[in-house]
């Protein structure tokens, strides 16, 4: 059995894990690469052997870091299943679409404007493409065992972090593998806590805060007083969002808020159409998180929702006070973008991060202090308070991390920690030696094992 990695080793995006065994070669996630150039320059790149030699995809679950790349591999000649939960389903159709979509805009915004460096500046993939995803799509319940062929079988489970989020446990060649996926907190406002593995010879751990502790302050009372200083100032509140579980997150928080009567009575605003697809996602798949539904019909009372672009202009030029909900998380593109534009030069103006931001994005640079952004071309002085709430992350910390590993009856042969940063590898790689005694590798870009 061989092991290789070709995205998400070294890097917290791009994750694609690649098993070949018995002549079946099988895909752990399919994930498009985001931040700094050189890493977005790899989606450009082929993989190291034809699609079409692949025969499934396993999607632990619908984030664009983990299933962004599935059109491409579907248009370069993969014909085989994408096993996952019906919620992932239903979410990565929604990224996929949105994602496409949003680069058609951009390619075509960079003609018009002549920034591209190329001479035709070309979408990653176009809304065709992404649809020709959709039906290889087969949807898996946790806990059920489906057979890949005679003698590998995989079962999802519950990771936490996102609706629909799953861990995989891949049985083959005598041996158990078991991918995290992304794993959520153990305390999440609206997610399960995410199921341990039992037995596990190889683990394939995500390492996303394998360095970080998540802060012991409410983000609730945070929020608060953030709204209620802006306000008084007369300025208007930015919180980028990923349109899946986060924003779902921060609507629950405000309505609560909004009920005990500790913010204003302003326009709260969600401008991701995306984000309001989720919440009938949400509403589909009760069993996969908390918010009753009656919660969650009260709190949406409570938001604008916007769709039409042209609310979303009006929105922008309207002066008052105002909380505005808008993807993307990590300020890569969407319409948060056009609200910078307006907004990011006003002193007035805060700006809420609230979930991981990956190296080189506009999120991490306006978190270190960047004075400046650049944004479809143009470059805009940054004036507007930039505030993070760390507790709103939807990835587990550290702590979570190894309790995750903490029902494991044996003791694995390897654990390779991926989808990390280097110093979050290294660190949690220490961690998990010192409290379990297991064997941690930290895998290169295209390495490959024979397990």
């Amino acid at each position: 059995m061989k092991i290789k990695f070709i995205g998400g080793a070294g890097t917290v995006t791009g994750s694609k894990t690649l098993i070949e065994s018995n002549g079946l070669r099988i895909l752990i996630d399919c994930g498009q690469f985001q931040g700094i150039k050189p890493l977005r320059e790899l989606n450009w790149q082929p993989l190291p052997i034809l699609p079409s030699t692949i025969d499934f995809v396993l999607l632990t679950h619908g984030h664009l870091d983990h299933c962004g790349w599935l059109p491409r591999l579907v248009n370069q000649g993969f014909k085989g299943k994408i096993y996952c939960s019906s919620p992932t389903k239903d979410v990565a159709k929604l990224i996929l679409l949105d994602s496409a979509k949003i680069q058609e805009e951009e390619a075509e915004m960079a003609n018009k404007g002549h920034y591209s460096r190329h001479e035709i500046a070309e979408p990653l993939y176009t809304v065709k493409q992404a649809e020709a995803v959709f039906p290889l799509f087969r949807v898996v319940n946790p806990k059920e065992k489906i057979s890949l062929d005679a003698e590998i079988t995989a079962v999802f489970s519950n990771a936490g972090h996102i609706i629909g989020a799953c861990s995989i446990e891949l049985t083959l060649e005598n041996k158990t593998l078991v991918f995290s996926g992304d794993i959520g907190r153990d305390n999440d406002v609206l997610m399960y806590p995410p199921t341990k593995p039992k037995k596990a010879d190889y683990v394939f751990l995500e390492s996303t805060y394998g360095n970080r502790l998540h802060p012991n302050i409410d983000a609730k009372a945070e929020l608060e007083m953030y709204i209620n200083n802006t306000v008084q100032k007369g300025g208007t509140i930015i919180i980028p969002s990923f349109a899946v579980e986060r924003a779902q997150t921060v609507m629950y928080l405000l309505w609560q808020l909004k009920i005990e009567g500790k913010i204003p009575n302003i326009p709260y605003i969600i401008d991701t159409p995306m984000g309001i697809k989720v919440l009938d996602i949400f509403e589909n798949n009760r069993k996969w998180h908390k918010l009753p539904e009656q919660d969650c019909i009260a709190m949406c009372q409570m938001f604008t929702m916007i769709s039409d672009y042209q609310e979303t202009i009006e929105t922008i030029y309207n002066k008052n006070p105002k909380v505005v909900i808008a993807a993307s998380g990590m300020i890569t593109g969407g319409r948060v973008l056009s609200y910078l534009e307006r907004y990011i030069g006003l002193p007035e103006t805060t700006v809420i991060i609230i979930g991981y931001q990956a190296e080189g994005t506009r999120g991490r640079k306006l978190l270190e202090g960047a004075k400046e952004i650049k944004i479809y071309g143009k470059y805009y002085d940054v004036k507007a308070s930039i505030l993070e709430i760390e507790a709103l992350s939807a990835h587990g910390d550290q702590k979570d991390l190894l309790n995750w590993l903490s029902e494991l009856k044996n003791i694995p042969t390897k654990v390779f920690l991926v989808h990390g940063e280097n110093e979050a590898l290294d660190e949690l790689g220490i961690k998990i030696n010192e409290k379990y005694r297991f064997d941690c590798t930290i895998p290169l870009m295209g390495q490959e094992f024979n397990l």
